[in-house]
């Protein structure tokens, strides 16, 4: 069983992600942030395994397709051409993400920046309130660029979570943990999604110096993929991020609940 969810009625939607994350780690367990892909593998089957993900969940990112996922690996790709080839945009996302709010857990969406230009920065956020879409985050949209859309999202209180890599050099680390909302992304390993077999040893002492600068939970992403790895984190990070071996999951028809309790069962 997942831990019991706070109350959410009188939060900001980026308290919201936080309350949430905290909520886990204040009983003692690592959080969980499942990531799907919009309308993957099945179109008419995506508020079914939204809402069962949600119920098991923390936070749960939902991906946004889009025809060129460059910090994607291969598992992404292939989800997000086959979603954008059933008739999956953003649009639809809200729309279906409307008719069917609220969720047990506060929706983050994962996008590239073409998709949310293409809407509207306001006209998004004004949407995202009655969808339950809580934040954003958005890997190629650099800080320096981000003024028009972060606007747009704090006049909804909405989060954009910033994301941070074993690269990114001392001075840029605290800037990103001081400017992100709801949680820190704190990516594991480089290059792209679902590519690493392994984390490297050096992850917890990242994981630390990321946790040092921000009050904000840290969660980490990429390469996560078995319960070992979740009990491995625990100690260094609030919550773990888990994309590609879920899609997977999805792909081979398997439930993804049971998924989430294996990694959540961590001894």
């Amino acid at each position: 069983m997942s831990p019991a969810k706070p109350r959410m009625n009188q939060l900001q939607p980026h308290e919201r992600i936080t309350a949430a994350i905290r909520a886990t780690t204040s009983a003692g367990r690592t959080a969980l942030v499942p990531y799907i892909t919009a309308g993957y593998p099945q179109k008419d089957q995506f508020i079914a395994t939204l809402k069962a993900i949600a119920g098991e969940a923390d936070v749960v990112e939902v991906g946004v397709p889009f025809s060129d996922p460059m910090a994607d690996g291969v598992t992404i790709q292939r989800a997000s051409h086959a979603a954008i080839a059933s008739g999956v945009s953003l649009r639809w996302i809200l729309k279906e993400l409307t008719a069917a709010a609220p969720f047990d857990a506060p929706i983050v969406l994962m996008s590239y920046l073409n998709p949310l230009l293409n809407l509207g920065y306001e006209q998004l956020a004004a949407a995202c309130v009655p969808a339950g879409v809580c934040g954003f985050i958005v890997p190629d949209l650099p800080l320096e660029e981000s003024a028009d859309f972060v606007a747009a999202l704090d006049a909804r209180g909405l989060a954009l979570i910033q994301l941070v890599t074993p690269a990114t050099p001392p001075e840029r680390l605290k800037t990103l943990c001081t400017a992100s909302r709801g949680f820190v992304y704190a990516v594991t390993v480089a290059g792209i999604t679902g590519g690493a077999k392994e984390l490297p040893p050096e992850v917890p002492a990242y994981l630390e110096r990321v946790r040092a600068l921000t009050k904000l939970p840290v969660c980490a992403g990429f390469g996560v993929r078995r319960a070992e790895q979740v009990r491995n984190l625990a100690p260094h990070t609030d919550g773990v991020i888990v994309g590609s071996a879920l899609v997977e999951h999805l792909e081979a028809g398997k439930d993804p609940v049971e998924f989430l309790r294996e990694l959540r069962a961590a001894p």
